[in-house]
């Protein structure tokens, strides 16, 4: 049984406390490759829960000291358009925070960190990224910023100026955890962690997530939660099976009803090379006198 809180949990509430950053910034540090210190958590329209949302997903806006915007989302459920779900998340908050009338270069840096649970798409990998590059249609040559650009938006690359996006497939990780990523990923597919683990912010998970710092009232909220969780898991599980047995069923079925039906036109053509008339055919088999004609 694993030691420590769940991550979807412990964003709800633990994770929101300044005092508790830590654990967010080791996430988006280790994820991005570069050192993220969290000013602050907002509010927007785009993360707001909904009573459907409570027990199958939850979220975190936060912004750093470059005022770059991160959406962290865990998601339990399954989603067929959480792609389309994402991007609607950015769109928003690209809008949400430019004042109007504020000119373009205002609008802030968005990364969409999605923490899935469940199968999404078809890939290999258990991590994605994804984010926005003009290539040339003839040549192939990746667009670039002008010197004037750089310098004024601190950027290199156009597609540092677009959203990206972070597909975090926790389920599909079955490794050892041998990098940082591979230790955080670990952690939020199991909620525990290797004792060797030593990527930043699982120190404040070791010291600050433990089970054993929630009351009792908070623990049973907790197990509720983790019940809530098995319960939709098997329900997609089982509508899945339902679904695959339905096909295997339906698929039984056909071929049985398609078997019958090439017996019936085997034996009509056997019984029409005999000269047997086509009216007494059809009453034998059942077909019409007009799919007789045509065999």
């Amino acid at each position: 049984m694993s030691k420590y809180i769940r991550f979807d949990l412990a964003m709800k509430r633990l994770l929101r406390d300044k005092a508790n950053f830590g654990a967010l910034e080791g996430l988006l540090t280790t994820l991005l490759g570069e050192k993220i210190k969290i000013q602050k958590l907002l509010e927007s329209e785009s993360n707001q829960e909904t009573e459907y949302d409570k027990q199958n997903r939850v979220d975190i806006l936060a912004e750093n000291d470059k005022g770059h915007l991160f959406l962290i989302e865990v998601q339990n459920n399954s989603e067929y358009a959480y792609f389309q779900r994402m991007l609607f998340g950015t769109s928003k908050l690209v809008t949400e925070y430019i004042e109007r009338g504020e000119n373009y270069d205002n609008v802030k840096k968005v990364y969409s960190i999605n923490i899935i649970y469940f199968s999404l798409g078809s890939g290999k990998d258990y991590v994605y990224h994804g984010k926005t590059e003009f290539r040339g249609i003839h040549d192939g040559d990746i667009l670039q910023l002008s010197p004037f650009q750089k310098q004024k938006f601190s950027f290199s690359e156009v597609s540092e100026l677009y959203p990206e996006y972070y597909i975090l497939k926790v389920n599909d990780f079955n490794k050892v955890a041998k990098t940082h990523l591979e230790e955080w990923i670990y952690y939020l597919n199991t909620g525990d962690l290797p004792d060797s683990a030593t990527a930043p912010g699982l120190d404040v998970v070791r010291e600050k997530l433990r089970l054993q710092t929630m009351t009792k009232a908070e623990l049973n909220s907790y197990y509720r939660h983790l019940d809530n969780i098995v319960i939709l898991q098997n329900n997609i599980v089982t509508e899945r099976e339902e679904g695959r047995l339905e096909g295997i069923e339906e698929g039984r079925e056909k071929g049985i009803a398609e078997g019958r039906a090439k017996e019936r036109r085997a034996n009509a053509r056997k019984l029409k090379a005999l000269g047997v008339p086509i009216a007494t055919i059809a009453e034998g088999t059942g077909l019409s006198e007009e799919e007789i004609s045509r065999l």
